[in-house]
Parts: C-alpha cells; sequence; structure tokens
C-alpha cells in the first residue's frame, strides 16, 4: 500500500514550528513512501499568512532533505493558497517562476476575517451556508490542483453551533463538487479533524466523498495536515479504508502540477 501526505506545514508556514528533516526523519519511521509539503501562502497583506513564508529558504530545504532521504522518501514542494480566487493577478506574478508540484486552495477568511472572528454575531445557517458559498467561490475561479480541507468551517463551529447536517447543505456542497470535477480540481481526505474530540471526523465528512465519487470525482489526496514533525502521515491506513468504502480506487500523487494515479 502507498502511502502519500499530501498536506504537512513546517516553520515555512507562519503556525508551525516543524523542522523539515526532522518531519522526512519522522515519515521514513511511519513507512510512508512520499511527502508533499503544503506550506501557507497568501498575497493578501490582511491575512495571518502574509509575509512569512521565504521561498529561496524552503526550495533550500525542499533539496537538502531530496539529497539525505531521496533514496528512501519521495518528497514534495507544494504550497496551500489562501482564497487563491482573491487577488488572482497577485498570485499569478508571485507563483510564476516558482517549481512548484501541487497548489491546494483553502479558505481560511472571510471578507478578510479569520473564520473564528467570521462566525461571531451568525447563525449556524448563516455560518455554514456562507462559508461553503465562498469555498465555491474558490473553486469556480482558483487556479488549484486540489480543494483542501473542504468542510473546514466546521472545526470552528463545531463547539458552539455543532457540526452541519449533510442534507441541509447538499445543494450548495453539490454545486462545489459539480464545479471540481468540472475544472479537473480533487479533493483531499484531510484527517486533522480526528484529533479533535468534539468533532472526530475527516474533513471533509464521508457523505461528501461519497458524493464526489457518485458525480464522477477521482482526484484524491490524503493529507495529515500535522503542523508537527510527530504526527507527520496520522490515520493514512483510516483514510484509505474510508476511500475504498465510499468506492474510490486510488489517491493521486503530482509532479510540477501533474497528476498520477496510484491504486490502491
Amino acid at each position: 500500500m502507498y502511502l502519500a501526505d499530501y498536506h504537512h506545514h513546517t516553520d515555512n508556514s507562519f503556525d508551525s514550528q516543524a523542522q523539515m528533516k526532522e518531519v522526512c526523519e519522522q515519515a521514513i519511521k511511519m513507512g510512508l513512501d512520499e511527502i508533499c509539503f503544503t506550506e501557507h501562502f497568501s498575497v493578501n497583506p490582511k491575512a495571518p499568512t502574509y509575509d512569512h513564508m521565504n521561498f529561496n529558504r524552503y526550495f533550500f530545504q525542499i533539496t537538502k532533505c531530496r539529497e539525505l532521504f531521496g533514496n528512501e522518501l519521495v518528497i514534495k514542494a507544494g504550497i496551500e493558497l489562501c482564497e487563491p480566487h482573491l487577488m488572482k493577478e497577485e498570485y499569478t506574478e508571485a507563483l510564476a517562476y516558482l517549481e512548484i508540484d501541487f497548489f491546494m486552495g483553502s479558505v481560511h477568511n472571510i471578507k478578510e476575517e479569520k473564520l473564528r472572528t467570521f462566525m461571531l454575531n451568525k447563525t449556524k445557517e448563516e455560518i455554514y451556508q456562507q462559508y461553503f458559498e465562498e469555498v465555491y467561490a474558490m473553486v469556480a475561479e482558483a487556479d488549484i490542483d486540489v480543494i483542501a480541507h473542504l468542510d473546514l468551517i466546521k472545526r470552528y463551529a463545531v463547539d458552539s453551533v455543532g457540526n452541519y447536517d449533510f442534507i441541509t447543505y447538499k445543494p450548495i456542497i453539490e454545486k462545489i463538487v459539480r464545479k471540481a470535477i468540472e475544472r479537473g480540481i480533487g479533493i483531499e481526505i484531510n484527517t486533522s479533524g480526528l484529533a479533535k474530540k468534539t468533532l472526530n471526523e475527516t474533513l471533509p465528512s464521508i457523505e461528501i466523498l461519497r458524493l464526489y465519487h457518485s458525480l464522477g470525482g477521482t482526484i484524491l489526496t490524503i493529507g495529515s495536515d500535522s503542523h508537527f514533525s510527530k504526527t507527520v502521515g496520522s490515520n493514512q491506513e483510516l483514510a484509505i479504508e474510508m476511500a475504498k468504502k465510499v468506492g474510490l480506487d486510488g489517491i493521486t500523487v503530482f509532479e510540477k502540477r501533474i497528476p498520477r494515479k496510484i491504486y490502491f
């Protein structure tokens, strides 16, 4: 079984202190075959991720780790783009000459407010509906390979308003999924939600995975979304079993943004 963690952060991201070398060492211990680092990046000065990423430093570390561990671990250079449907020209300019293997797109901010702030003084229905509408806007416009943690908002909302009902939001979720498939954009199984006791489920839920497969979606990555070396590759096997359960037959890996299917 080929194990590939396609969502991991290091101290190249503003919210992690993990060292890339230590992450690679732990990935090898965990039996991973491949890792793709996906550091946060934004061109919006009002976003928390702005002005932290140093691409020269990042690619230097990628190169050194490939030299050290290349015989044991495939190492890819990815980026998690924050709201890449906004300020598109700035993103294009900033990323034009970088040799990136993989772009994830995420919604961490809505109208330049962090999700935790965005939720304040809103009803449950407003929180989830407006979040999913922003995800649709991203999927419709952004140049990305995969949607990161498609239903991320539940991580923050579950403690105050509870998790969402899939049937209630199925119309907007189906709209997102159909647009993703139309544009050749995949989804990930992000296992980080399993570590939150009050949530205890992947992002997205198995219902979204099932819908994605039923509508013809085939591009799937699995990511720990880890910000620590010790949790690299968390719950890979569980995610693979989820994928199999809904009928998906493999994962996708990327090299210079070219997808390649690896069957279970």
